[in-house]
């Protein structure tokens, strides 16, 4: 078995530490809690909500405030984009084909990678949330299931802010945003909330990848309700391109 520890390659600590600037540059970035010290370079599974095409740059720059350089689970659309897929696959990124056959690779490949001592960043919803009030939805049981097989730790990522940085129909009308962004600059919040204890020893059980990830899903939404405390229902920016979709919302665990 290969024990040796995945390294971040040069390309992404830079990729990170641009992310920080573009971040700083857009908006007002505001990262509190943190992650044990002796996670920070994994195995650990990071579970993020997604509200915005600019999440992942935001993740990205809230990560490196904590010296965390995670592996992200990024659609196979961004893979193709020339120059820009290549440097995503070189800086350890893990392709997700939804919809596909081949989607199973990818959970088998961040298996891989966690078991190597990597951190993997993953958004549980599978999509930018249709919310209408921008909560999480109910939640895809990949990241339960990953962090079941390997034993990995889920810590729960809230941000909030980066919808008011690009529409939900990026790159259409993104320029108006970063226009926006520049004059205004908005506060975007992110929290690194407590390890969630998923209540499960394995995913062989019977409904245990269900189970932790509602677990999951409930630890995002308390992670998230303090970062926006006069916005409990609807938000304050309303992106009039983002269409609504009530039939994946999240109901909570009941114990």
């Amino acid at each position: 078995m290969n024990t040796s520890t995945w390294q971040p390659p040069l390309i992404w600590r830079a990729a990170l530490l641009f992310a920080r600037g573009l971040v700083g540059l857009l908006a007002r970035l505001q990262v509190t809690g943190d992650v044990p010290a002796h996670l920070r370079r994994g195995p650990l599974v990071l579970a993020a909500n997604h509200i915005s095409p600019f999440d992942p740059v935001v993740m990205a720059a809230a990560c490196q405030t904590r010296g965390i350089a995670p592996r992200i689970m990024a659609t196979a659309g961004l893979f193709r984009v020339p120059m820009f897929g290549a440097a995503m696959r070189h800086a350890g990124h893990i392709r997700v084909d939804r919809g596909t056959s081949a989607v199973h690779r990818a959970l088998d490949d961040a298996a891989t990678a966690v078991a190597r001592g990597s951190v993997i960043l993953i958004y549980p919803e599978g999509r930018i949330g249709l919310d209408p009030g921008l909560w999480p939805e109910r939640g895809k049981t990949g990241a339960a299931r990953l962090a079941l097989a390997c034993g990995a730790p889920v810590v729960p990522v809230a941000q909030w802010g980066a919808h008011e940085v690009l529409p939900y129909q990026a790159p259409r009308g993104m320029l108006r945003g970063i226009a926006r962004s520049l004059w205004r600059r908005p506060v975007i919040r992110v929290h690194f909330g407590t390890p969630v204890d998923l209540g499960e020893t394995g995913a062989a059980h019977p409904g245990a990848a269900r189970r932790a990830t509602d677990r999951i899903m409930d630890a995002l939404t308390d992670t998230l309700a303090p970062l926006r405390p006069d916005e409990p229902d609807l938000p304050r920016h309303i992106d009039p391109g983002r269409p609504s979709d009530t039939s994946r919302a999240h109901r909570r665990r009941s114990d």
